[in-house]
């Protein structure tokens, strides 16, 4: 490549940063402000016309009530859970109420889980009411058995509770009597986790049997916003005779034109839910019971609503006796040990699918569990990742000696390769015939400098999947900077790591670990032996810099599991090419 031919590449390189800086700051920039706002007056004034939409009809015999917001108008949450009385609900895990409009649980926080890494950090709010901007809420009830007349509970009904606070250990009865002879009492009762058993009971004090079938739904209005990203699942989700059903938000549309698209899938044991990246709320039916599972999605003008609800077998409450259904509900953080202790204590199938552990689960699994134990021990998931990265390179260690022996062959055949080139440059089948015979005369492999990469892409993606889905990770410190290991590096070379009073925009936030990242790749680099073709050479050359720039962008914990893999393999690779040179 002549000098006029590098002078033209270092034109266009900087002309393309210039074009991409300034799409990024002058155009993307304002018009993701513009279309922000405007997605947001728009849902404002459509929730608006959503919320004042009166209270569906009961539904049919032999189905799950639907449900649909009590109040007219959109307002804070704070106040819309002034709008009816409520039971608090507090926990060492959770604060929140039960509103006794419906007896519905609509207002959960997480207490040990914060929105930023700041301790000061408002809690993780995860139910909301009617009323607030996207209410969020789990319901339970009966409905009634195919030829079955009977006044039964519904949104609006006002029930009398027996406590005014529930806590672990101190279960809250809900009672109302419909004016017919029938009690209705529902239990609410918690654990120090993020698990409710709700009973429900029906006290029959007429003069003819009832029979009812127990219910139980989760229904979110609106669509929250996704990351989007293939490789986590966010939606509607449920283990059905074993097997997994993940159902996207946008999968779910109406079906010939309808507004609404139900799917429904019968099943015994397993559960159902919603869940997001680390969150996750879930019905457990009875798990010996056979029920009927269904996922949905409606729309009132254009605010969806998505539910996941099952309905139970029938239960008949005959004349001066009683019926009760028993009907788990999960709602909180996915924390893996703890869906795992209720999967084995409980006998919920699969509970701890509901993290995304991917395809690659065989690989993805048991490094979480190499890294949790190290965490359990030293105390520090950064440290954790270091010590897991020391162990992957044992475990390679033979296979990587192979290889870097090669490439140290490779390396001392240089001079020999540029003497052949000279000679039969122009002859390249000839050239390529003798290329051949000396890597066989010598025993070098040209490959070889690809398979330490190849062999690590498979543990990088899983390493990759663990820090990105696993809750554990999430505001995971490590030492200086980083405060979370599941975040990008928080620093910028552009404003010289926040010494300048200056953000960069999001293309620029390179910061201190990429940059080391780059720095240890390039020195990996320059021990392998080099491409013959000089324009391969100036491309490899500027790998270390596409990559920085890549992974810049990616946690903080992978970057560092990156460039101490390549601090490592730069040691083990000076060793053996050491010694490769003295034989």
């Amino acid at each position: 490549m002549s000098g006029m031919d590098n002078k033209n590449l270092i034109i266009a390189i900087a002309v393309s940063i210039v074009i991409l800086l300034g799409f990024e700051l002058f155009i993307q920039r304002p018009n993701a402000e513009l279309k922000q706002a405007q997605i947001a007056a728009q849902q404002a004034e459509e929730a608006k016309k959503a919320e004042s939409n009166p209270t569906p009809a009961a539904a049919p015999a032999g189905t799950v009530p639907g449900t649909a917001a009590a109040t007219t108008t959109v307002m804070p949450r704070a106040q819309a859970l002034t709008q009816a009385p409520r039971v608090r609900i507090s926990t060492p895990s959770l604060h929140g109420s039960i509103s006794l409009e419906g007896g519905r649980l609509d207002d959960l926080s997480l207490v040990k889980y914060r929105e930023t890494v700041d301790p000061a950090s408002p809690e993780i709010v995860l139910l909301s009411p009617n009323g607030a901007e996207h209410p969020y809420k789990a319901e339970f009830g009966w409905s009634l058995a195919q030829g079955a007349t009977a006044k039964l509970p519904d949104g609006d009904t006002r029930w009398t509770t027996s406590a005014d606070e529930l806590t672990v250990g101190h279960p809250v009865d809900l009672s109302w009597d419909n004016g017919e002879g029938l009690k209705f009492v529902r239990t609410y009762a918690v654990d120090e986790n993020f698990m409710f058993t709700v009973t429900q009971r029906v006290e029959n004090k007429s003069s003819t049997p009832v029979s009812l079938l127990p219910y139980g739904l989760i229904n979110r209005t609106g669509t929250p916003e996704v990351l989007g990203y293939y490789l986590l699942h966010e939606g509607l989700i449920g283990i059905f005779d074993g097997k997994e059903k993940d159902i996207k938000y946008a999968d779910l549309k109406p079906a010939d034109g309808k507004p609404n698209e139900v799917i429904e899938t019968p099943t015994t044991g397993g559960w159902l839910g919603i869940t997001d990246k680390y969150w996750l709320t879930a019905l457990i039916p009875d798990q010996k019971e056979m029920v009927k599972t269904h996922f949905q999605k409606t729309e009132a003008g254009k605010i969806e609503r998505y539910q996941a609800d099952f309905l139970g077998p029938e239960h008949v409450a005959d004349a001066g006796g009683s019926t009760e259904s028993t009907i788990r509900f999960f709602a909180g953080a996915k924390e893996v040990k703890l869906l795992t202790g209720y999967m084995n204590d409980l006998g919920i199938t699969n509970f701890d699918y509901a993290v995304d552990w991917g395809y690659f689960w065989f690989l993805t699994h048991p490094i979480f569990k190499v890294l949790d134990f190290f965490n359990h021990e030293i105390g520090n998931f950064g440290l954790s990742i270091l010590l897991l990265t020391v162990l992957i390179k044992l475990a390679f260690f033979p296979l990587a000696n192979k290889s870097y022996r090669a490439m140290g062959k490779m390396k001392l055949l240089q001079p020999e390769m540029v003497k052949l080139r000279e000679k039969f440059g122009e002859d390249k089948a000839r050239l390529n015939q003798e290329m051949m015979a000396l890597y066989k005369r010598t025993g070098a492999n040209p490959m070889a400098g690809c398979l330490p990469i190849f062999i690590q892409i498979p543990v990088f993606f899983s390493l990759y999947k663990v820090l990105f889905v696993t809750i554990e990770m999430r505001h995971a410190p490590f030492y200086g900077w980083v405060h979370d290991l599941s975040a990008q590096d928080p620093t910028s070379i552009f404003n010289l790591f926040g010494l300048i009073p200056f953000t960069p925009p999001h293309v620029l936030m390179i910061g201190a670990w990429p940059l080391i990242m780059g720095v240890t790749m390039f020195l990996q680099q320059k021990l392998n032996p080099q491409p013959a073709d000089p324009v391969q050479a100036k491309m490899f050359m500027f790998l270390p810099i596409v990559f920085t720039y890549m992974l810049a962008s990616f946690p903080a914990g992978l970057v560092i599991y990156w460039a101490w893999n390549n601090t490592l393999s730069i040691l083990q690779q000076w060793v053996i090419m050491r010694r490769a040179a003295k034989t």
